[in-house]
């Protein structure tokens, strides 16, 4: 009997064991797109580019999501497609032999379970909201009423943790149904649902009365505006939104590399991914600059601009009820397609990790993640005493705070150096896996800049995140 070390035959299961793949390559565009979609492109992206300037704001915000997003999103494919796992065990597959960056791995598990636990909060307030839209709540209520209508849901347990309990199963049934008959199927009706409700609604907003002064807004950069905003809190505002919006960093993007072949570069996909992503976020602005400006609000309301605001815009709009409820199946969709994206990697670690079978990850799952998301709704009540990030934050706020402002930049720092240095997987490996196939190639000429620039940048995006957050 030859007799061989644990560590080499489960590499060895690592190598044999069969990887499901996409039926399409529109499945695999949809599906990234869809985790990369979310509310940070119809939530976010409409409130901060108000609060910046409008439509100079946009223009360095792609800038950006071209310079920082676009080169990281490429590098987490690269790991996934060559190592063929969910970033639970991919650094284990590529890493050179004594290295520690596997150590990565563990982080990125974390930070996908933390994500889930605010984000099927969130995710529960819009199909909650799709609900009260579709049987008439907000008809006829007053700018207090329909304010009220929000915080009694929230200062409610028992229907916040139904909604919460809701989308957790949604989300785990699909991924229970397997790769292709359910994470590929139902996101491409979902996705494909979700641009025509957009155009939908962009067309009813633009022909709103007095929409033109939104959409100038919103399309015609007015360099003044920024500057009355700040050029450097605007610089910084652009790039934290083109950083966080792909949601690169904690491996939630470098499954749906696993899953594809060879037969396409992965700078070519990359890109598609990230036009799609940025057309919904565009979209979104114009669905909601006309309408803000038609009815004399001003689109810098944050959060409140969602619950509050547009629930009164849609009751003061001829067909509101109909409209209203376009919106909100939108904004649940955007949520479900990150939420069942995650979660096909959450399913994954205990696939990769442990040899479980896809039924019995999704059971457990089920379990750990309703736990989990507990403490993010009783944030809101039971719990609203404790303010961990000073007076008014909330458990949410901390959770969202621990994500976007640390794991999201810092594990996008590790895929950045692991794909870059020789004492990582390595620059040649790096490029040939991003290469491979036909399309775009990543270009060699870049090599400097996202080996010694880009890494400074993205300490600078974490730094004036916390000097945002505690320092001004």
């Amino acid at each position: 009997m030859i007799n061989i070390s644990f560590e080499k035959s489960k590499k060895r299961c690592w190598i044999l064991q069969q990887r499901e793949k996409f039926s399409s390559r529109l499945g695999f565009l949809l599906i990234s797109a869809g985790c990369a979609i979310g509310l940070g492109n119809v939530w976010r992206f409409p409130y901060v580019t108000g609060q910046y300037g409008g439509a100079a704001f946009v223009l360095i915000y792609l800038f950006f999501l071209l310079a920082l997003g676009l080169p990281i999103m490429v590098m987490e494919f690269a790991v996934g497609r060559a190592s063929q796992r969910s970033v639970a065990t991919s650094f284990q597959v590529l890493e050179p032999k004594g290295s520690k960056w596997h150590l990565h791995g563990y982080v990125a598990i974390a930070g996908n379970y933390l994500l889930m636990m605010f984000y099927t909060t969130i995710g529960g307030w819009m199909l909650s909201y799709f609900v009260k839209m579709v049987s008439g709540t907000f008809v006829g209520l007053s700018t207090e009423q329909v304010k009220g209508v929000f915080d009694s849901m929230t200062a409610q347990p028992v229907p916040m943790v139904f909604w919460m309990v809701v989308v957790v199963l949604l989300g785990m049934g699909v991924c229970s149904l397997g790769l292709q008959n359910g994470v590929e199927k139902i996101t491409k009706i979902m996705m494909c649902s979700l641009f025509f409700i957009m155009i939908a609604l962009a067309i009813r907003a633009v022909m709103l009365p007095g929409a033109m002064e939104g959409l100038k807004f919103y399309l015609m950069p007015d360099f003044g505006k920024m500057a009355e905003a700040g050029v450097a809190d605007t610089i910084f505002a652009a790039m934290g939104q083109a950083f966080f919006t792909l949601s690169i960093g904690i491996g939630s993007i470098a499954i749906f590399g696993s899953y594809i072949g060879k037969d396409r570069s992965l700078t070519g996909e990359a890109v598609n991914i990230t036009l799609l992503d940025t057309s919904v976020a565009l979209i979104a602005g114009l669905i909601i600059f006309p309408a803000c400006f038609s009815f004399g609000i001003q689109p810098d309301s944050g959060p409140n601009l969602v619950f509050v605001t547009l629930p009164n815009i849609f009751n003061s709009m001829a067909g509101g009820q109909l409209w209203g409820s376009l919106f909100f199946i939108f904004m649940s969709f955007a949520s479900l397609s990150t939420i069942i994206a995650v979660f096909e990697n959450i399913v994954s670690f205990g696939i990769d990790l442990w040899g479980w079978s896809r039924k019995k990850a999704v059971v457990v799952n089920i379990i750990v993640i309703i736990l989990l998301s507990l403490p993010c709704v009783f944030g809101f009540n039971l719990l609203s005493g404790i303010q961990p990030l000073g007076s008014g934050s909330t458990i949410l706020d901390l959770e969202d705070f621990i994500v976007s402002n640390n794991l999201l930049p810092l594990g996008s720092l590790v895929y950045l150096l692991f794909c870059t240095r020789r004492y990582g997987w390595g620059w040649k490996n790096f490029l040939s896996e991003a290469n491979t196939g036909k399309g775009i190639r990543f270009p060699k000429w870049i090599r400097i800049y996202v080996t010694f620039i880009l890494p400074l940048i993205i300490i600078a995006v974490f730094v004036q995140g916390y000097i945002s957050k505690f320092f001004v």
